[in-house]
């Protein structure tokens, strides 16, 4: 590939539908949790450990698949990876226990994350600072109308044969990017040589040396964290709590999307005026204001009709968090752009199938799933807004 990739609207299209694996895998699955949870004899709090599991080994995946793609290219990373998650995803589709189910979905997870690792450093390839900020706005553009139709797709499929088609899907999503790949953005040569024949360690030497690039990375995984959270108990809060059915559970989630949609436009035109640095602090400080505002929407008056903006809010900022804040963390690593991007995504899924696991030990109530929302959020108003010393 070249710059001029880049410019190519295909390039942007491939990369956010790579990029678009996880909340495809995540989200689509959602409005099947009842449905799989009568099929399978568990709980729908037991089923959330597979959610849990997939953003743990996704985590992982990029760690090993990262510094890879910096030693071998970026094609055989992302296709051999690919191919593990489409096989991994028929697998789930036939599978008949808890268990088998949660271990083909850390397989699948493995796959998934070897091949979304390599979508910042494609773009670090060959752009950065504002342009690099914009190129992570289209994609995330793009990107966002996975989470927003996915549980559409998931409840259409449901309705249509059951749960075990929506993996079916998936497999299939898989198989149609590598041939679309192969066919277009992977047809030549695309190894990006590094500087010395080092470790696969030296990447992340030099990333834990580069000590501004550790604020983005630690902001990127408390903001996502927020986000985590809605998703793995947003099935609890709209369908159990507030018992709205699954297509209107579908159309609640997409919601929070056209708000992250709308914020990714307004950061693409207020990059030609502010730097992703500036944007990244309003973006936060909106995020936060959201969970105040459903902390105090909880206290006062816990109706759907309130509770649903406030979270569109707190959840549609990501629109403006995420690309401003890659953008501001790949600046620093021309080089070892696929070790920064690794560790960047490792800590982010990591940190968030964390709080995403410990939150099944809170009491079952929207008020506790907000508060720990809040503490990510706050942390992230702390890093954000402390002086920044390059």
């Amino acid at each position: 590939m070249n710059q001029a990739a880049t410019r190519h609207p295909g390039f942007v299209l491939l990369l956010a539908m790579i990029t678009a694996l996880a909340p495809l895998a995540i989200d689509t699955y959602l409005p099947a949790f009842p449905a799989m949870s009568e099929h399978l004899g568990v709980s729908s709090h037991e089923l959330s450990l597979t959610i849990s599991v997939y953003i743990f080994v996704l985590s992982f995946a990029q760690l090993i698949g990262g510094p890879l793609s910096d030693r071998i290219g970026r094609s055989p990373v992302v296709l051999s990876g690919l191919v593990i998650f489409s096989l991994a995803s028929f697998a789930v589709a036939g599978a008949e226990q808890l268990e088998s189910i949660i271990l083909l979905r850390g397989v699948q997870a493995f796959g998934g994350g070897w091949a979304m690792v390599c979508v910042p450093a494609l773009v670090r390839d060959h752009v950065s600072g504002r342009e690099a900020a914009k190129i992570f706005s289209m994609i995330g553009l793009i990107m966002v109308a996975a989470p927003a139709f996915a549980p559409s797709i998931g409840s259409l499929l449901l309705g249509l044969s059951g749960w075990n088609l929506i993996f079916i899907f998936l497999g299939c999503y898989g198989v149609f990017m590598i041939l679309a790949l192969k066919l277009t953005l992977f047809t030549g040569p695309n190894r990006i040589p590094l500087p010395s024949r080092s470790s696969l360690l030296e990447g992340y030497r030099a990333v834990f040396r580069t000590r501004p690039a550790l604020r983005f990375i630690l902001m990127q995984a408390l903001a996502f964290s927020v986000m985590i959270l809605f998703i793995t108990h947003s099935s609890f809060i709209y369908q159990e709590h507030f018992q709205v059915g699954p297509t209107l559970f579908a159309l609640l989630f997409g919601a929070n999307i056209l708000i992250m949609t709308l914020m990714n436009l307004i950061n693409r035109l207020l990059l030609n005026h502010y730097t992703p640095r500036q944007i990244l602090r309003f973006a936060m400080s909106l995020q936060a204001l959201g969970i105040l505002a459903l902390l105090l929407i909880l206290q006062l008056a816990p109706h759907l009709q309130l509770v649903v903006p406030a979270f569109m809010l707190s959840i549609g900022a990501m629109g403006a968090i995420s690309p401003n804040n890659q953008a501001s963390c790949m600046e620093y690593f021309p080089t070892h752009s696929g070790s920064a991007a690794a560790l960047m995504g490792a800590t982010q899924f990591s940190v968030a199938g964390a709080v995403s696991a410990l939150s099944s030990l809170l009491p079952e109530q929207i008020s506790a799933i907000v508060l720990a929302m809040a503490s990510c959020s706050a942390l992230c108003l702390i890093l954000v807004w402390s002086p920044f010393r390059d």
